[in-house]
C-alpha cells in the first residue's frame, strides 16, 4: 500500500469523507448530546458511519476526535485513551475497504487563545495536543489533520506538537469568514506560515458552503506551495421541522465542490451537512479529472504576523526592516530595558510603523538586561500592538527560543552563524517553529574578507543544515558588509558575494550598511550609493532606520528602476510633489555621525549606525492608530487615541489627567470613552481591525471603567445599566465568541449576567426571569447544538415572558435566527449595536 505522503507527492487526487456530526444525529445522537461520549457508548454506530464513507468512495476517513483534547472532553474521559479508541474505529473500517484507505487523526481547536490574546500558555497548549496526538498514533492514523482552525497561532502549536511526537504527514485546514480567520489571517498569511512549518497539505473547511467559500479558496490556491484540501459545508444551515438542515443535495454539492478540484485542489471532501451520498456524488464528479498542475513556487523567504505577509526575494521589492529597537548607542532605551520598561521601545515601534516599514527588528541586548525574560515579553507586546512581522534579534539562544514560543506566526530569527553549536541548536528550532533566519557567514575569530571565504562558510553551513533537516527555504543570507576605509576592495567583495547568493545558490540576501562608510565623511551618501549597487547585484533586504530620508528615497528609486514598482505607482504617489532642498531631497535625512554598528547576533543590525542624539526624536503621536497606517484616527483626543490604539497604560494615565483637570466621570464615559470604543467597532467592521485589536481596545476600556467605577457609583446621576443574560446553549462547550461579546457589551454600558457554557434552556429562562434582564444572548458553535436556541425561545413564549433573544455563532445564520423568532448578530460589534437598539 502506498503511503499517504507518496500519493500527495505524486499529485494523485484524494477524496476525504464528509460530516460526522450530521451522520451521528441521523443515527441517534440527541440534541445537545456530547458526540464524543455517544461514540464511546456506541462504537458500532461510529464504525458503521466510517464504513459508509468507504463505500461512498472516500480515500481518507477522519477520526471522530475533533473535540478530543483535554480541553473539550467530558469529565472522566481521558484524552489519550479516547483518541486511541476513535482512531481504531476508523482504522478498522479502512482495513476492511479492500483498497488503500487512509485515516486522518482530527485535531480541532482547543477553545483557548494563546497569550496575550487569551490566557493559554504555549507549553500548556502544545502539551495538551501532544497527549491527544499520542492517542491518535496508538490508534494507527496515517496523518494528522488539524481542522476548522480559526487562529494561525493555535494551528502552529498543533503542528509543533505533532512534530514532537511523529514524522507522519500533517495537514492543516483553516476556517474563514469574509476571507479571514477569526483572528484576522487571510489565506495567503496562513499558507505562507504553514508552508514555513513544513506541513504537507493546507486546506480550508466549514463556516460556508461551496459558493460562499469560492473567493477564499481561490486565494488559497494561488498562495499555497503545497497540495490544497477544500471541504465546504452543504450550504448554510436552516431550521426545518425543529431540526437543522443544510440545503445542498448530493448532486448540487458535488457539482459545486468539484469546481475546486478543477481549479487545482488536489483533495476535496465535505464538512457540515454532508453525508455518504454527498461524497459518492463528489467521487463521481472528480473521478476522471486529470492530476492538478504543480503548486506555485515562491523564491525567497516569507515572514508573517497574524494579519500580514512579507516576502523577501528576487521577485519582490527591496525590503527594509526597521532597526530602531536596539539599545546599541541608545542610553535611554538601554536604561529602560534594564528597569524592565518598554516605553521607548514601543515608541520606536510606533514611529517606524508610521514611517512605513513592513517589519521590525527587536533587540534588547544590553548590559544587565535579562534577555530571556525581556525579549519574549517585548515580542508579545509588539505582536498585540502592531500587525507587522518581527525579526527576533539576539545572540542569546535561550531568549530566542522563548521569544519563538510567544510569536503567533513566522518571525525572522537574527541570526545563525557558523560558530560551534549555534546552527545545531537554532537550526532545528527555526525548522520546527517555521521561522526563517539570517544565515551569517561567520565562524572562528576572523572576519571572512573575501567573497570566496564567505562562500566557503555558507556552503559548509548549507551542508550542515541539510544534515539537520533544516530547509534552505528558511535561509536569508547576511551579505556581511565591511568598511571600505580599511579595505578598498570590501564593497566589491560584498557585491560579488551577493551575486553568488542570487545567481549560484538561489538564496536571498540581507545586510546592514553602515559598516561600509565607517570612518568616512558624508556617510549617508556612501551608504545610499552602496545600497543601489547592492540592489542591482541582487540584494533583497536591509535592516535600517526608516527615518533617514535619503535612504528611503534610494530604496524607492531603486525599486522603480529594477522593475519592482508596477506602473511606478508607489514612486509617483510618494514623490509627485517632490521638491529637492539643497540637493538633499525632500524631507530632512537623519544625520549619520556614529560609530560602528552593533546589533547583537548579526552584522545585519544597523544601517544608519547607532543614534548619537536624543532617543526621543520627533515623530507622529505613537498612539495615532497604528493599525490604520499613516491615516489619522477619527477621534483626535489623546484619551480617545489611547483607547483606539489599545494602550492600557496610556488610557489609565490620561483618565487620571482628565480627572485632575476637573472633567466629570460621566462626561468622560459618554463623550470620550464610548465614542472611542464605537470607532474601534467601526474599524473592525471595515476590516481595519481584527479580533486581536478589538480585544486589546476592549481591555483598555475595562481598565478605564475600573478607575471610574467608584466615582460613577457616588454620582447622584448613577442609574442601573441594562442587563443582558448570556449563555452557550446546552451540549455546547465553546464560549470564545460569547466571552468576546460579553467584553464588548460591558464596554458599552451593559451589565452582563454570564451563565457560562452548556446551559439548559430552563436555566437560561429562569435566570432572565429572576434578574429582570431585557435581553438574552445565546451562542452555539455546533450544528448539533444550535437547535437548543429554539428551545429557549419557545420556553420564553410559553411562559409569556417579554425578553428578546439575540443569537450568534459560527453555524448560525440570519435565516436560522428569523425562523426561531430571534435576532441575529454575526459578530461582537453587531451584537452591541443590536442590543442598543433592542433595549
Amino acid at each position: 500500500m502506498p503511503s499517504f505522503r507518496s500519493l500527495l507527492e505524486s499529485g494523485a487526487r484524494l477524496l476525504f469523507d464528509g460530516a460526522m456530526g450530521t451522520m451521528l444525529q441521523l443515527r441517534g445522537l440527541g440534541p445537545g448530546q456530547n458526540p464524543e461520549a455517544f461514540c464511546l457508548q456506541r462504537p458500532d454506530i461510529l464504525e458503521g458511519i466510517h464504513a459508509e464513507y468507504v463505500l461512498a468512495g472516500a480515500d481518507v476517513l477522519t477520526t471522530n476526535t475533533f473535540g478530543g483534547s483535554s480541553y473539550k472532553l467530558p469529565p472522566g474521559v481521558e484524552a489519550r485513551d479516547f483518541n486511541r479508541r476513535m482512531a481504531q474505529s476508523a482504522r478498522k473500517a479502512a482495513a476492511a475497504a479492500g483498497r488503500p484507505v487512509f485515516v486522518a487523526g482530527s485535531v480541532g481547536p482547543s477553545g483557548k487563545f494563546l497569550r496575550p490574546l487569551g490566557d493559554a500558555g504555549f507549553d500548556e497548549l502544545t502539551a495538551a495536543f501532544q497527549e491527544q496526538i499520542r492517542g491518535l498514533l496508538e490508534g494507527g492514523v496515517d496523518l494528522i489533520l488539524a481542522e476548522t482552525q480559526f487562529d494561525i497561532a493555535e494551528a502552529r502549536a498543533i503542528v509543533i506538537a505533532a512534530r514532537r511526537e511523529c514524522s507522519l504527514p500533517i495537514a492543516v485546514s483553516m476556517t474563514y469568514e469574509d476571507g479571514v480567520t477569526l483572528t484576522g489571517s487571510d489565506p495567503a498569511v496562513c499558507a505562507a506560515t504553514l508552508a514555513n512549518l513544513g506541513v504537507d497539505m493546507i486546506g480550508m473547511n466549514c463556516s460556508a458552503g461551496p459558493v460562499e467559500m469560492r473567493a477564499a479558496a481561490d486565494e488559497l490556491l494561488a498562495a499555497s506551495p503545497v497540495p490544497v484540501l477544500v471541504e465546504p459545508n452543504a450550504g448554510l444551515p436552516l431550521l426545518r421541522d425543529g431540526g437543522t438542515v443544510f440545503p445542498l443535495g448530493p448532486e448540487e454539492f458535488a457539482s459545486l465542490t468539484a469546481a475546486f478540484a478543477r481549479s487545482g485542489a488536489q483533495a476535496v471532501g465535505g464538512c457540515c451537512g454532508t453525508s455518504p451520498a454527498h461524497i459518492a456524488a463528489l467521487a463521481g464528479a472528480v473521478r476522471d479529472l486529470a492530476r492538478p498542475e504543480p503548486r506555485p513556487r515562491f523564491r525567497g523567504v516569507a515572514l508573517s504576523s497574524r494579519s500580514r505577509l512579507l516576502r523577501i526575494g528576487p521577485d519582490y521589492p527591496l525590503r527594509i526592516i526597521g532597526e530602531r529597537i536596539n539599545p546599541t548607542g541608545k542610553k535611554q532605551l538601554g536604561a529602560e530595558l534594564r528597569a524592565g520598561e518598554f516605553s521607548t521601545a514601543l515608541r520606536f515601534a510606533d514611529e517606524q510603523f508610521m514611517n512605513g516599514v513592513p517589519a521590525l527588528d527587536v533587540n534588547v541586548g544590553a548590559p544587565m538586561v535579562d534577555e530571556e525574560a525581556l525579549l519574549p515579553d517585548l515580542v508579545s507586546r509588539l505582536c498585540s500592538l502592531h500587525p507587522l512581522p518581527l525579526s527576533i534579534d539576539s545572540s542569546n539562544m535561550e531568549a530566542v527560543e522563548k521569544a519563538l514560543a510567544v510569536y503567533p506566526a513566522s518571525p525572522l530569527v537574527n541570526s545563525i552563524s557558523g560558530e560551534e553549536g549555534r546552527l545545531e541548536r537554532l537550526g532545528p528550532l527555526c525548522r520546527d517553529h517555521g521561522a526563517p533566519f539570517i544565515l551569517l557567514p561567520l565562524r572562528g575569530g576572523a572576519l571572512p574578507v573575501l567573497a570566496r571565504e564567505r562562500i566557503a562558510v555558507v556552503e559548509d553551513m548549507l551542508l550542515r543544515m541539510e544534515a539537520l533537516g533544516v530547509p534552505r527555504r528558511l535561509a536569508l543570507v547576511d551579505a556581511l558588509v565591511l568598511t571600505v576605509s580599511a579595505n578598498p576592495e570590501a564593497a566589491k567583495e560584498c557585491l560579488d558575494f551577493i551575486r553568488y547568493c542570487d545567481r549560484e545558490i538561489g538564496l536571498p540576501t540581507v545586510c546592514g550598511l553602515s559598516n561600509v562608510s565607517f570612518g568616512l565623511p558624508a556617510r549617508e551618501l556612501v551608504n545610499a550609493a552602496f545600497l543601489g549597487l547592492a540592489a542591482a547585484a541582487g540584494l533583497n533586504a536591509c535592516i535600517a532606520n526608516p527615518a533617514n530620508a535619503r535612504f528611503m528615497e534610494t530604496i524607492d528609486a531603486t525599486n522603480l528602476l529594477l522593475g519592482h514598482d508596477d506602473g511606478a505607482g508607489h514612486f509617483i504617489a510618494r514623490y509627485s510633489g517632490y521638491a529637492p532642498r539643497g540637493g538633499a531631497g525632500a524631507g530632512a535625512p537623519v544625520p549619520d555621525k556614529g560609530g560602528a554598528p552593533g546589533a547583537a547576533g548579526s552584522v545585519a543590525g544597523s544601517v544608519a549606525g547607532p543614534d548619537t542624539g536624543s532617543d526621543i526624536g520627533a515623530a507622529a503621536d505613537p498612539l495615532a492608530d497604528p493599525a490604520a497606517g499613516a491615516a489619522a484616527p477619527a477621534l483626535s483626543g489623546l484619551l480617545e487615541q489611547a483607547v483606539i490604539a489599545g494602550r492600557r497604560e496610556a488610557v489609565e494615565e490620561r483618565i487620571q489627567k482628565a480627572l485632575d483637570a476637573g472633567e466629570e466621570p460621566f462626561s468622560i464615559v459618554r463623550e470620550r470613552l464610548i465614542p472611542a470604543i464605537t470607532e474601534v467597532g467601526a474599524k473592525y467592521e471595515r476590516k481595519e481591525y481584527f479580533l486581536p485589536q478589538l480585544i486589546r481596545s476592549a481591555e483598555s476600556m475595562q481598565a478605564a471603567f475600573a478607575l471610574l467605577k467608584p466615582l460613577l457609583e457616588k454620582d447622584s446621576r448613577a442609574q442601573s445599566r441594562p442587563l443582558i443574560v448570556m449563555a452557550t446553549v446546552e451540549g455546547d462547550i465553546h464560549d470564545i465568541g460569547k466571552n468576546i461579546v460579553n467584553l464588548m457589551l460591558g464596554n458599552h454600558g451593559f451589565e452582563v449576567l454570564d451563565l457560562g457554557k452548556d446551559v439548559p434552556a430552563a436555566a437560561i429562562v429562569k435566570a432572565a426571569e429572576e434578574s429582570g434582564a431585557g435581553l438574552i444572548g445565546l451562542s452555539a458553535l455546533m450544528t448539533t447544538t444550535m437547535v437548543r436556541m429554539r428551545e429557549t425561545v419557545a420556553l420564553l413564549r410559553q411562559k409569556n415572558l417579554p425578553q428578546r433573544v439575540l443569537v450568534g455563532g459560527a453555524v448560525v445564520s440570519e435565516d436560522f435566527a428569523r425562523s426561531i423568532g430571534a435576532h441575529y448578530a454575526k459578530d461582537a460589534v453587531e451584537a452591541v449595536r443590536l442590543a442598543q437598539r433592542l433595549l
